[in-house]
């Protein structure tokens, strides 16, 4: 296959499928029963994940998708931790026991803007109403420029054992475009500190498809990202989504690579990543071959949630915070998505959750497909029949039938698997689309495929 001609032919954007249905599908008429459903839904004897969404940072990166405003002072960034303790303490009026947390991770935004006093406030607000176990895993998302002894020290407290570093690029003609100075040394020290504090783990963030971004660049971003030796790499294409990031509009559109310039320097980067010792996993991940994240992907074992590929097998997830997404086996809730609305609502003692989803069986079905293919590229028919006894043969007819219409060899099926073909394998986000029932039933602008 040509991947260039694929480009061509396929230039519609599809979604991430870091869920299903899409986020763009919860709505507030689902929001009623959801909180009591997803708290009913918590067992005693089976551990649950937590995310903490924190959406405020010290400047505004141009191409950054995530929920988040700049602040100039701490004083509104003290008030919602403030807000956080409180939303934590209205679930624990709510729990009959506490639940055991098995994953931990802190989202933004940047939260490696809070000073210690907050980290330490949070972290034993979260242990009032969350059983840590000794194993529980405490990530979070960092940016460098916000660094210094004090969030070291807050660090320190909270327990963190894994973090992830954004990077994007390091070449200051990109950064500039972006608004995003940050320079090789000063992430270098930040990677030192937080192995020095005990982090265990560390994830760094690079970006292609940038304004200005060229393959020779994004080799020598990648290649200074290889020298501090991360244990896992998460290679992201730049979404570029105007109509719903205003602050998108700042960069300028005419420095942007065109679809067939972002394949190939994907592939570059890629390339190597891999000859360097890193394993790919799924379609932007990559790990060293004794990472957790390379054995589950090795075992079959390898998830897919909002914040990309994972070792997370809970099934609830809760979200804490504005915009937070929380998961459980019944469907999705999400906070009040600007951070006003929020701290209103738990100001007012009422659990911040403004959209909902619930699943029908269908969603199951079709969600269990959709993260197999997006995590292992192929669904085992004898591993879908056992999941799905009752109903998977008209499915297993649908993924047959797809397979023997693709003309461009984007997928395929033999007597025991529906696959992607290892070339394939950077537009499986299309195939996916082709699983979803709600795709062609919509009007959601998403990001391009690869």
């Amino acid at each position: 296959m040509n991947a260039h001609q694929i480009l061509g032919k396929f230039p519609s954007p599809v979604p991430r499928y870091t869920s299903y249905p899409t986020a763009p599908h919860f709505a507030a008429e689902g929001s009623q029963g959801v909180i009591a459903a997803a708290i009913g839904s918590i067992k005693s004897d089976e551990p649950i994940s937590l995310y903490v969404h924190i959406p405020f940072c010290d400047r505004l990166c141009w191409f950054c998708g995530c929920h988040t405003k700049q602040v100039r002072r701490y004083d509104p960034i003290e008030a919602y931790v403030c807000s956080l303790l409180a939303e934590i303490d209205l679930y624990k009026r709510d729990f009959l026991f506490w639940p055991k947390l098995s994953k931990l991770h802190f989202g933004g935004g940047s939260p490696s803007i809070l000073r210690s006093d907050d980290l330490k406030r949070l972290r034993n607000g979260l242990e009032s109403a969350f059983e840590f176990l000794e194993d529980t895993e405490i990530s979070i998302e960092v940016d460098p420029s916000d660094m210094s002894a004090d969030t070291l020290e807050g660090l320190r407290f909270l327990g963190v054992t894994r973090a992830s570093i954004g990077v994007q690029d390091f070449d200051k003609a990109v950064q500039a475009s972006i608004n995003r100075p940050q320079s090789f040394q000063q992430t270098a020290e930040v990677v030192e500190a937080l192995r020095e504090i005990g982090v265990r783990s560390l994830n760094i963030d690079a970006l292609y498809g940038l304004p200005k971004q060229t393959i020779a660049s994004v080799e020598k971003t990648v290649g200074k990202v290889i020298s501090l030796r991360p244990d896992r790499v998460a290679l992201f294409g730049y979404a570029h989504v105007p109509w719903m990031k205003k602050h998108q509009t700042m960069i300028d559109e005419a420095d942007l690579p065109d679809q067939i310039q972002r394949f190939d320097q994907n592939h570059a980067a890629e390339d190597l990543l891999i000859s360097s010792g890193y394993r790919k996993i799924g379609i932007d991940h990559f790990a060293l071959i004794d990472d957790d994240l390379a054995t589950a992907a090795e075992t079959g074992h390898l998830h897919r949630n909002f914040q990309g590929y994972t070792t997370d097998d809970c099934d609830v997830m809760l979200g804490l915070g504005a915009s937070s997404i929380g998961r459980f086996p019944g469907g999705f809730m999400q906070n009040q998505v600007a951070t006003g609305l929020y701290q209103a609502a738990v100001a007012q003692g009422k659990l911040p959750v403004a959209k909902g989803f619930f699943f029908n069986r269908d969603d199951v079905v079709r969600g269990w497909l959709i993260e197999r293919l997006m995590c292992d590229f192929e669904i085992s028919f004898a591993a879908f029949r056992l999941a799905f006894p009752a109903e998977s043969e008209d499915y297993l007819a649908e993924l047959i039938q797809l397979a023997a219409a693709e003309k461009d060899g984007l997928c395929a099926s033999d007597r025991e698997r529906f696959f992607i073909p290892n070339e394939a394998r950077p537009f499986v986000r299309i195939i996916a689309s082709r699983i979803d029932a709600y795709f062609d039933k919509t009007k959601f602008r998403y990001s391009k495929a690869v």
